[in-house]
C-alpha cells in the first residue's frame, strides 16, 4: 500500500478553506448556545416550578438524543412546515440548540458554586434579583467555569464533521468533493484529520493557557 499525495495536492487549498467555515458556524453556534444556556441555567434554579421544569425537560431532550438526528430533523422537517431553511441555518440552529443544554448544566453548576454569602449580601441591600445575577451572581460563575465552556468549544469544533452529511462545505465535505474528483479516499481524510488535530490541539492550548491566567488571578 502507498500513499500518493501529489494528486490531491492542487485540492489542499481548496479543503483548507473549510476551517473559515468551519469556525465560523460553530462560533456562531456556541455564542447561541451560551445565550440560550444562560437563560436555561436561571430556570433551573428559579423558584418557580414550571421553569424549573421546562429547562429540565429541554436538557434532556437534547442530550438525550443524537446530535445528527437533531440536525437532520431541523434541516429536512422544517420545510415540511413551510419553513425555509439553509444548510448553514440549519447546521448553527442545531448546534446551538445542543450546545445550550450542555452549557446551562454548566452555567447552573458555576452559578451555585458562587459563595451563598455574595447573594445574602446583595439582597441585604435590597438588590432586585435580576441585577444580581446580572453584576454580581453571572460575572463570578462566567469567571470560573469559562475552562468548561472553552472545552464545549473546542468538542463543538470535532463534532462539527457531522454537518457534511446535510452538504455543508465544511472540512469534512470538501474531503468528500476531493475524494469524488480524484477516487482517492483515505489521503484526503487524513489531510482533514491531520487539520481537525491542529485545530483542536490549538484551541486546548489556548484554553489551558487561559485556565493557568484565571488561577493567577484568584
Amino acid at each position: 500500500m502507498s500513499f500518493d499525495f501529489s494528486r490531491i495536492q492542487p485540492f489542499m487549498p481548496f479543503m483548507l478553506e473549510g476551517v473559515w467555515v468551519t469556525l465560523q458556524f460553530v462560533s456562531v453556534s456556541l455564542l447561541f448556545g451560551l445565550v440560550l444556556g444562560i437563560v436555561l441555567a436561571i430556570f433551573k434554579i428559579s423558584k418557580y416550578r414550571l421553569f424549573r421544569w421546562f429547562a429540565d425537560f429541554y436538557t434532556s431532550i437534547f442530550r438525550g438524543t443524537p446530535l445528527i438526528l437533531q440536525l437532520l430533523m431541523i434541516y429536512l422537517a422544517l420545510p415540511q412546515f413551510g419553513v425555509d431553511i439553509s444548510q448553514f441555518q440549519a447546521a448553527f440552529l442545531a448546534f446551538g440548540l445542543n450546545s445550550a443544554a450542555y452549557v446551562s448544566e454548566i452555567i447552573r453548576a458555576g452559578i451555585q458554586a458562587v459563595d451563598k454569602g455574595q447573594r445574602e449580601a446583595a439582597e441585604a441591600l435590597g438588590i432586585p434579583y435580576r441585577p444580581m445575577m446580572l453584576r454580581i451572581i453571572l460575572p463570578q460563575a462566567m469567571r470560573n467555569i469559562l475552562p468548561a465552556l472553552f472545552n464545549e468549544f473546542i468538542n463543538l469544533t470535532k463534532e462539527s464533521a457531522i454537518v457534511s452529511v446535510i452538504g455543508v462545505t465544511d472540512l469534512m465535505r470538501r474531503a468528500q468533493i476531493t475524494s469524488a474528483e480524484t477516487y482517492l479516499y483515505l489521503e484526503p481524510l487524513l489531510f482533514v484529520g491531520l487539520i481537525y488535530y491542529v485545530l483542536v490541539m490549538g484551541l486546548t492550548v489556548i484554553g489551558r493557557l487561559l485556565e493557568r491566567r484565571l488561577k493567577r488571578s484568584d
